[in-house]
């Protein structure tokens, strides 16, 4: 089995030293490298050569979000982790539009935060569906009308059966639940939501459920109903 390679972003040293305890200790886990501010994090990266970066989002000099947003402009930038005090922010939610694949609480429990980084090194998100519609609908409340108008021009660029997907990505249904409820196979979501993710321009389905909701696609929907 090979390890997931871990980087511990986080300007305090005992927190690093406690993460790196707890993750450190598991046998599918290796910490290559830890910095402590965010204008450290792409020299080590090129140097480390990690999987998932484990990231604090506020540090004096560069924060967690300007770290992310270089990472994950990069073409095979590492998947990002986001250790936060805050369940929904502007800092949480910017740090996810620029392609974060969740958010950890750092009073999370040290088993969630190892389930969380397999998670993320195995391709899934970190939010659950809670968590998720939680995230955004406060998005959705923050300068909503701007987003909504390039949310729906983006969208345009789907099918119908694409924009079902990311429907349902917004609920933050799993493949398993979107293929029963739209009656197609796992293999096909999977491929749909492959698709919605390149012409998009997207880098996770945490990006195709705000977008989702950025254009009104879940209101439409209850409307519906």
């Amino acid at each position: 089995m090979t390890a997931i390679r871990l980087l511990l972003v986080d300007d305090d040293p005992l927190v690093r030293a406690g993460l790196s305890l707890m993750l450190g200790g598991a046998d599918d886990i290796e910490i290559v490298g830890e910095a402590a501010d965010g204008d450290e994090v792409e020299s080590l990266v090129d140097r480390t050569r990690p999987d998932v970066v484990l990231m604090d989002i506020r540090m004096p000099t560069v924060d967690g979000l300007t770290a992310t947003e270089r990472l994950r402009a990069r073409e095979e930038g590492p998947q990002v982790v986001v250790l936060t005090t805050f369940h929904a922010d502007e800092q949480v939610l910017r740090a996810l539009r620029a392609g974060a694949a969740g958010f950890v609480l750092k009073d999370t429990p040290p088993a969630e935060i190892l389930a969380a980084v397999r998670r993320v090194a195995a391709g899934d998100p970190v939010l659950s569906p809670t968590v998720t519609r939680q995230l955004v609908r406060h998005a959705v409340g923050t300068a909503a009308d701007t987003r909504r108008t390039r949310a729906r021009t983006r969208m345009a660029g789907l099918n119908d059966r694409e924009r079902e997907v990311a429907v349902a990505v917004g609920r933050g249904l799993s493949n398993a639940e979107i293929a029963t409820g739209l009656y197609m196979s796992v293999a096909t979501v999977k491929t749909h939501v492959s698709r919605i993710l390149a012409r998009l321009g997207l880098n996770n389905r945490v990006q195709i459920a705000l977008l989702a909701y950025d254009a009104g696609l879940l209101d439409e929907e209850q409307e519906e109903a």
